[in-house]
């Protein structure tokens, strides 16, 4: 079978993993290898034996260690497209970037912009970084945002860094604050929602629900404004990162998030549409932690969009 123009052939490969690299997931290793790979096809690599650790079978979640080999199968990929499918050039992405120091860089992410290829898309947020920044030899997400949330998210420049931030973020030691708008006047003040969430079984894309034996999941409520009876502006901190946390905690509130096609109410969404909102209304406000090698305190903030700030407006 001949090759289109779009793939590229490679042969079996070896890497030995050092220092800097161990301690990644496998999975995550390989989807910065095999760029231009279906993240789909790179589980099934895994899967099928055909990406081996040390000559055995491991699971994808399996964390290199220094000194590992690790088998990397001929892929057929597709080449990433070229960035300007959605703007001209970089020059928009590289304003986006609003905080960057030798350790880590964090991006104000607009709503509509993936964080990574994959689930149908050719490329996200990491793959326009790795563009505009070609030099860098690591550059990973250190965690995630949903397509249609805008705000912060860090990028780590260093494997050192990815580490000590993500053991921050396991052991809950990295403040994440986010605004929402939410259907009708919140009658709470300030709340702690710690229902425990799973994901939802053979829907695609995945539902996230409330279930007892779920997996953790803590989000604190704040009120920052009411809108009449019509909708409320509320702070919420979250201690715990699942997937879809603060849509299905605001949701099981009876406070569905504005502008959310997955878990809101299409009543209040339709009146949102009136008002001029064609996303949904949360927004990645701030990061904060301190660095546990020097102490040092580091904050970040990104302001509301313009877009989100018009619908406040309106609903004054």
């Amino acid at each position: 079978m001949r090759l289109t123009d779009k793939q590229q052939s490679h042969g079996v490969s070896h890497s030995r993993i050092d220092s800097d690299t161990a301690g990644q997931r496998l999975d995550n290793f390989l989807l910065n290898q095999f760029k231009g790979v279906p993240r789909s096809h790179v589980y099934q690599l895994i899967r099928s034996g055909q990406v081996r650790v040390n000559s055995g079978r491991v699971q994808p979640r399996y964390r290199l260690k220094d000194g590992d080999s690790v088998r990397i199968p001929p892929v057929r990929r597709r080449s990433v497209p070229a960035i300007t499918d959605v703007g001209e050039g970089l020059a928009w992405l590289a304003e986006r970037i609003i905080y960057e120091d030798d350790r880590l860089l964090v991006v104000d992410k607009p709503a509509g912009l993936a964080v990574h290829g994959g689930s149908g898309l050719d490329f996200g947020l990491i793959e326009g970084l790795r563009s505009l920044r070609p030099g860098l030899k690591t550059l990973e997400l250190v965690h995630r945002l949903d397509r249609g949330t805008s705000g912060c998210i860090m990028v780590a420049k260093r494997r050192s860094a990815l580490r000590r931030l993500h053991t921050l973020i396991r052991d809950g030691d990295i403040g994440k604050r986010y605004l929402a708008l939410v259907k009708g006047q919140w009658q709470y003040g300030e709340i702690v929602i710690d229902t425990p969430l799973a994901a939802g079984r053979g829907s695609s894309p995945t539902k996230v629900r409330p279930d007892a034996n779920g997996k953790p999941a803590l989000s604190v409520f704040r009120l920052v404004n009411h809108y009449g009876n019509v909708a409320s502006l509320i702070e919420i901190e979250i201690k715990t990162g699942r997937t879809h946390q603060i849509r299905v905690h605001a949701a099981s509130s009876g406070h569905p998030i504005a502008g959310d096609d997955r878990y809101g109410d299409p009543s209040f969404n339709s009146q949102c549409i009136t008002l001029g909102l064609k996303r949904m209304f949360l927004h990645a406000q701030l990061i904060e932690f301190v660095w546990p090698d020097s102490d040092e305190e580091f904050i970040v903030s990104a302001p509301l969009p313009m877009e989100l700030k018009s619908t406040l407006d309106r609903l004054v």
